[in-house]
C-alpha cells in the first residue's frame, strides 16, 4: 500500500537535508561545465549507450547525476519530491548550460500521470538510496514498466540490503526485512558531510556547521527477494544483476578502507559483504 502521508513527511526532511548536502559541494556548475561527471563507472557500464535516448531519472535529488546523464547525450527528465532539490537542480542546469527537464512530484502520482498522458521512455534510471523511500515497491515497479517503451530499460544501482542490517559501527542492529516503516526521529542526516568527500566529486568544503534536521523521516526496508521479485512481477525481464564488495561515495560504517575513485570497502580483518548491487531489466 502506498503511504503518501509518510512521503510528505519525508519531503520536509529532504528539503532540510538537501540544503546541508549541497553546502559541501563547491562550484558544481563549473565542475560539470569543465568535463566533470558525478556518475560512477558502475552505472555508466550498466546504462550502456544513451545517446539520443529519452530518459527519466526518478528520485533524482538535486540533479547532479541527471545532468551527468544528459552530458552523455540522453534527453533526460529528473523527478523528485523535494522542493529544494528540484529548485537547486533547475538552477544548476541553467548555470552549467546543460539541457535537462526537472519536475517536482512524488513519483507515484507523477508516474500515474505520465501513463495517463501516454509518455514513454527508452530508459528509467534510479540510484543510491532511492528504493528505501518507496512505500509500495511492487506498485512502483508496475508503474515504471508502464512508462517504458518496448525494448526500454530500467537501470538501478543501489546500496545492498545486507549492509542495512548493521549500524554505523558494524554491529548487527536492524532486521533484514521490516514489515513496518522504519521511523527516524532525527530525520535525514548530513551523510554527505559524514562521507569524508566520498560523495563530493567537485571537491569537498572542509569547514562545515553541525546539522540537525528538524523533521523526522520514514524508510521502507525490504530484502533482495522482494526487490527482485517486484521487478519480475512487473513484467520486465531481468537482464543483468551484479553485486559489489565496495560502496561508491557513501561511507556506511565508521571503520572502512578507502579505495581510489571515492570508494569504500570493509577494512582488513573484517568479513567482506556486498555493499552495492546493480541491475538492468528490459521491457519486451
Amino acid at each position: 500500500m502506498t503511504r503518501p502521508e509518510l512521503h510528505e513527511i519525508n519531503r520536509l526532511s529532504w528539503n532540510a537535508a538537501t540544503i546541508a548536502h549541497n553546502s559541501h559541494k563547491p562550484d558544481q556548475a563549473g565542475f560539470l561545465k569543465n568535463g566533470g561527471s558525478t556518475l560512477f563507472p558502475e552505472e555508466i557500464e550498466l546504462l550502456g549507450e544513451v545517446q539520443g535516448k529519452e530518459a527519466v531519472h526518478l528520485l533524482c535529488n538535486s540533479g547532479q547525476d541527471t545532468l551527468s546523464l544528459a552530458k552523455l547525450g540522453a534527453k533526460v527528465t529528473g523527478v523528485d519530491i523535494s522542493d529544494e532539490a528540484i529548485a537547486f537542480a533547475k538552477q544548476l542546469a541553467a548555470d552549467c548550460g546543460i539541457a535537462a527537464e526537472f519536475e517536482r512530484s512524488d513519483v507515484y502520482p507523477w508516474l500515474e500521470a505520465a501513463i495517463a498522458k501516454g509518455r514513454q521512455y527508452d530508459l528509467v534510471f534510479c540510484s543510491y538510496g532511492a528504493l528505501c523511500w518507496l512505500s509500495d515497491l511492487p506498485r512502483w515497479m508496475s508503474l515504471v514498466a508502464g512508462i517504458l517503451k518496448p525494448g526500454g530499460r530500467f537501470v538501478c544501482v543501489e546500496f545492498h540490503q545486507v549492509a542495512m542490517i548493521f549500524d554505523e559501527h558494524g554491529v548487527p542492529t536492524y532486521d533484514y526485512w521490516m514489515p513496518e516503516p522504519l521511523h527516524w526521529a532525527v530525520g535525514i542526516s548530513d551523510y554527505v558531510g559524514d562521507s569524508c568527500g566520498g560523495l563530493v566529486a567537485s571537491g569537498e568544503v572542509v569547514n562545515r556547521e553541525p546539522f540537525v534536521n528538524p523533521y523526522p523521516c520514514y524508510e521502507f526496508q525490504r530484502g533482495m527477494g522482494e526487490i527482485l521479485g517486484s521487478v519480475l512481477k512487473s513484467g520486465l525481464r531481468l537482464r543483468d544483476y551484479r553485486e559489489y564488495l565496495h560502496s561508491n561515495g557513501w561511507k556506511p560504517f565508521k571503520e572502512m578502507q578507502a579505495l581510489p575513485g571515492r570508494r569504500w570497502t570493509m577494512p582488513e580483518g573484517k568479513a567482506k559483504i556486498p555493499l552495492m548491487y546493480g541491475m538492468v531489466a528490459v521491457k519486451e
